[in-house]
């Protein structure tokens, strides 16, 4: 498993799983021991998403050293705020029956409120029950206020991207600023997989297209985090460490970006 090391230091491998509407119980809780079996050792949820129970139980019953898995959840908006996200923080490691995370991130920027939260998450980090901290769906300019109270820069940004959404001057500034690009919704929501061009390119591979788009994310050093609840295509989003685009076809597949965003702006969370 290739891993990225964080601004502070700490090694996340860089192909994780993610849980995001995989349905508590049965479906959540088979998902992530698939994902086990297969090799993941990172895993992506979040408060919201209702799951972190099962995942919890998978990950107690799957008999894998703690310090081996990489765990992340998030901070919800209503949970914003500082006395509020440390009592969050509290209920979602008792939900995953955790004694820490790995990574704990602020899920949207809650306009008024983020820098209450990161002011929490710093305390946790702080208090070393998270090894690292970081944002999800922060724009350049929620960053740059951040950074103008923030003690810690964020290990982590985790963001729509994908080969119709590659984030470029965010990605640039991110990388100014050391702070890893996580990318959520990697295969567009699943939009991407029918593109005529990364078709082509998979069958010139031999591969799926989503082993295709995972792989153009691995080299470009992105950290990506594909979900599935079917275990075939859990193990297929995998198996992406035996081959390697060339110059050309990466080329080719940064040229797809439309600035298609399939979920939301992070401008416009608030107005769900």
């Amino acid at each position: 498993m290739q891993e990225i090391l964080l601004n502070n230091g700490v090694k996340m491998p860089q192909l994780g799983f993610g849980v995001f509407k995989v349905q508590d119980g049965k479906e959540a809780y088979d998902a992530v021991t698939w994902a086990l079996k297969a090799g993941y050792r990172a895993i992506d949820t979040a408060k919201v998403y209702g799951n972190e129970e099962s995942v919890g139980r998978a990950i107690k019953d799957s008999g894998i050293a703690r310090e081996e898995l990489f765990i992340t959840t998030k901070v919800w908006n209503d949970d914003q705020g500082y006395e509020e996200t440390l009592a969050a923080f509290a209920e979602s490691l008792k939900k995953l029956q955790l004694d820490y995370l790995d990574l704990y991130l602020i899920h949207w920027p809650v306009k008024g409120k983020y820098k209450e939260t990161w002011r929490a998450l710093e305390k946790i980090y702080q208090d070393k029950q998270a090894r690292a901290i970081g944002v999800s769906n922060f724009h350049i300019h929620h960053l740059e206020d951040l950074l103008q109270d923030a003690v810690i820069v964020p290990a982590v940004d985790q963001i729509e991207l994908h080969p119709t959404l590659s984030q470029v001057p965010l990605r640039t500034w991110l990388a100014r600023h050391d702070i890893a690009v996580e990318c959520w919704g990697p295969l567009g929501q699943g939009s991407d997989l029918k593109n005529p061009e990364l078709l082509k390119i998979a069958e010139k591979y031999q591969k799926s297209v989503a082993q295709v788009i995972i792989r153009w994310h691995l080299q470009h050093g992105f950290l990506v985090i594909p979900k599935s609840s079917h275990e075939v295509r859990i193990a297929e989003n995998f198996n992406v460490f035996d081959f390697e685009l060339d110059k050309v076809d990466i080329e080719a597949i940064d040229k797809l970006n439309t600035d298609d965003r399939q979920g939301t702006n992070p401008d416009d969370y608030d107005k769900r």
